[in-house]
């Protein structure tokens, strides 16, 4: 394991996020944050799509509150993390966090998928690992939101977020959080959210036009599968619950509610929108996905 640490602070700049990153079998490098105290209870936590490690910061404080060591990976192809080999899928994720939880010593993790991350932590719940399953605003497969569809057009997304990218590096970060709320959110939250999108888009040899490419290609496929990849079935004995807004333009209801009922697991509604329904709720995500 890559052992470094590069403080950051958390939203109400209190906590910081501790850096690191681990090698996998094939060469790939999976870099991550770690953040909470070292003997909390692990939940690995799933960014969204684009997103990095650095989403960690938006739940910190939180995780700190509660108890929780939260591990947040870049997955392959945003931040710091390798590109994923040629075929490579939801359910090779799996083995790649597995390799993560076993450097670290973890033998038993929450999950917690927001938005895009959702269908990660879907399959990474397939593990004996994974003690309970928790979305969070999460898109549930086969989607058919705006990147679903646009996915299916060549290159139309390899192109349009590192246009997004720098249409947002000059119109501040305003720009970012815009389109994940309408609502009006602190400038802590601003940031934190904005360096998490740039950070997805910079890539692993450090930022510019080809890191840019490399995380929209990320988009890319991970939406392509969105639309293409049934969900995983599931551990019938995990325990499962959902949080979601009923003014969520980004990730429809319906699908999480299918998904949870077919599970047997809860779905808490929430009156907020996308980022809101986090915001609101985010330490009670954590809070449950804790053990008493």
């Amino acid at each position: 394991m890559d052992q470094h640490t590069t403080p950051r602070p958390g939203v109400d700049g209190g906590v910081a996020l501790r850096a690191d990153a681990v090698d996998l079998a094939d060469g790939r490098t999976l870099a991550y944050t770690d953040c909470g105290p070292p003997d909390g209870f692990p939940v690995v936590l799933h960014h969204g799509t684009p997103g990095s490690r650095l989403f960690a910061a938006l739940f910190a404080d939180d995780a700190a509150e509660e108890g929780v060591r939260l591990i947040t990976p870049d997955r392959p192809g945003y931040g710091r993390s390798s590109p994923p080999p040629d075929g490579w899928s939801r359910r090779d994720w799996r083995e790649d966090l597995t390799t993560l939880l076993r450097a670290e010593s973890i033998d038993r993790a929450g999950l917690c998928g927001f938005s895009g991350g959702g269908p990660f932590a879907m399959a990474a719940a397939e593990s004996d690992r994974a003690t309970r399953l928790a979305l969070l605003s999460a898109v549930v497969p086969p989607a058919a939101d705006g990147l679903a569809r646009l996915a299916r057009v060549p290159y139309a997304l390899r192109l349009l977020f590192p246009l997004f990218r720098a249409f947002a590096s000059v119109s501040g970060p305003d720009a970012v959080v815009s389109q994940y709320t309408d609502r009006s959110v602190s400038p802590a939250v601003t940031r934190a959210v904005a360096a998490d999108f740039h950070e997805a888009l910079g890539g692993a040899d450090g930022g510019g036009a080809r890191g840019a490419i490399g995380g929209a290609t990320a988009v890319e496929r991970e939406s392509r599968s969105f639309a293409t990849e049934p969900v995983d079935p599931g551990r019938p004995d995990l325990p499962i619950r959902a949080w979601h807004g009923t003014r969520d333009d980004n990730a429809p209801a319906g699908p999480v509610r299918e998904f949870v009922d077919d599970r047997g697991g809860t779905l808490t509604t929430v009156d907020a929108d996308h980022l809101g329904t986090l915001l609101d709720r985010g330490s009670d995500v954590l809070r449950w996905l804790a053990p008493e």
